[in-house]
């Protein structure tokens, strides 16, 4: 295979959009600190980039996940690609709960504050604790009353519900379904194509939260919560230590290379508050590097509800640091039944700014150890914690892809690690995933399924028709 080559003439680094997104953080700070009135009013800039992206995450979701199915080739294929991804997603939750609750009961923030819940003001944990009451409730919700209910609502687990049904039909049709999948598939280019221009616009928002997030909780915040926040950040580098040691067995390329490429989307996504406002940048990025499309195409959408690790760190640390603070003592009994709740409730988190709250206050009420109440005490640095857990969560569902890819032998690992490397350019063109050959009698057209990769050297090819 001949590899593109990076162009002699490299773009001036003040062009990129991480050096405009970093600039804009700087920015917000100084604002934020220097001009608190002012910088408060500058949030609706934020909220309109990410309801800009929000806005076709529904479709984005429904055809990225019915060409996934659709390029699976058959329902085995499909169930092993699913099932492998659900044991991924439910071991490295519990591994990242561990870790958390690990550094929380080692470090004991919150220790001496000596808070009486009652003194606190809980309407916004009142209101939070109306939102969700349990498991039930959650798996209730998967299903939607309505499909055009739950796009109109942007109600991404009920989205993913319908596209996977969808999906399954398509593929049993056979042949037949041949035309509405390339239309689906159109649909998806297109829409990939207004959120590249939408990115623009990253720094803006990142700039307008930044200086909103400072002049409304001030810098003293901070310092106010500096043992939570530490131990807070602590356990997530912590657990990606653990991820990286697992990424490197799998693919063979360390974890700050997968970062590296993907700087981008894990600082826009962290600074706007928001893993959906990047999910568009991490499917075809994905794809770029060399993960097969039936795999990101599931693997993705539902990581954003199954597999959300910086958020399961935040749940322990921040359930351990209310009953410090409150003066509560936690058994191993408490201590397991944080995990076993948690396990359940972090699967129930949308990718957006504010549900961790919420399913906080949903895990201690279902705990019982802990007062609610004392959940209000996580308001302010939450905010501040915000950014990590959102960060850790778009690695997290990174590194899940990279991995179920290699697990189900759909990840071609030379074009992975030409792509982190800088051999291959970013901007170059998509691969095609024709390396990968159709099962027999699947009638799919050859010159877009078909064999013009196949003489690639360098690919792994793991014709469907063998992986039974």
């Amino acid at each position: 295979m001949v590899t593109p080559q990076k162009d002699r003439t490299r773009k001036p680094f003040y062009r990129s959009l991480i050096f405009w997104t970093l600039a804009g953080v700087v920015l917000g700070i100084l604002v934020g600190a220097l001009w608190p009135p002012f910088a408060t009013l500058l949030e609706p800039l934020g909220t309109v980039f990410v309801n800009l992206v929000k806005m076709i995450i529904a479709p984005l979701v429904f055809c990225v996940v019915v060409t996934g199915i659709a390029n699976a080739g058959d329902l085995a294929v499909l169930r092993r690609i699913g099932i492998k991804a659900l044991v991924y997603f439910e071991a490295v939750s519990l591994i990242a709960l561990c870790v958390g609750l690990a550094f929380a009961v080692w470090m004991r923030p919150g220790s001496g504050m000596g808070v009486d819940p009652s003194t606190l003001d809980t309407s916004q944990v009142d209101e939070a604790a109306t939102q969700n009451t349990g498991v039930a409730d959650f798996l209730i919700g998967i299903v939607p009353e309505s499909v055009m209910e739950a796009f109109a609502q942007n109600d991404i687990l009920q989205v993913l519900f319908f596209a996977v049904l969808f999906g399954i039909a398509l593929l049993l049709f056979g042949p037949r379904a041949d035309p509405l999948i390339k239309g689906i598939t159109l649909v998806q280019d297109i829409i990939l194509r207004i959120v590249s221009g939408i990115m623009v616009l990253a720094p803006v928002a990142t700039f307008a939260v930044t200086a909103y997030t400072i002049g409304e909780y001030g810098l003293s915040a901070l310092s106010q919560f500096g043992a939570l926040l530490g131990v807070f950040y602590l356990a997530l580098t912590a657990f990606l230590v653990v991820l990286g040691a697992v990424v490197r067995l799998a693919t063979g390329v360390g974890l700050l290379r997968v970062m590296g490429y993907m700087k981008n989307e894990i600082v826009t996504g962290a600074l706007v508050g928001s893993s959906e406002a990047v999910m568009p940048q991490l499917i075809r990025k994905l794809e770029h590097a060399g993960a097969g499309r039936s795999v990101v195409g599931l693997v993705i959408p539902t990581g954003y509800s199954f597999n959300l690790d910086g958020a399961a760190i935040y749940l322990s640390v921040s359930a351990v640091f209310l009953a410090h603070a409150t003066g509560t003592e936690l058994s191993v009994a408490d201590l397991v039944m944080i995990v076993g709740v948690a396990m359940l409730t972090s699967h129930g988190m949308a990718g957006v700014a504010g549900s961790a709250f919420v399913t906080l206050t949903v895990t201690i009420g279902t705990v019982g150890a802990i007062p609610v109440a004392a959940a209000a005490l996580i308001l302010a640095p939450d905010r501040f914690m915000g950014k990590g857990r959102t960060a850790v969560n778009i690695i997290g569902n990174v590194v899940a892809t990279l991995i179920v890819a290699r697990w189900t032998g759909e990840l071609d690992r030379r074009r992975l690690r030409d792509v982190v490397t800088g051999k291959i350019e970013e901007d170059s063109p998509l691969p095609n995933e024709t390396h990968r050959t159709p099962p027999p009698g699947h009638g799919h057209d050859q010159t877009t399924v078909g064999s013009a990769a196949s003489t690639h050297e360098g690919h792994e090819s793991f014709p469907i028709s063998t992986r039974r």
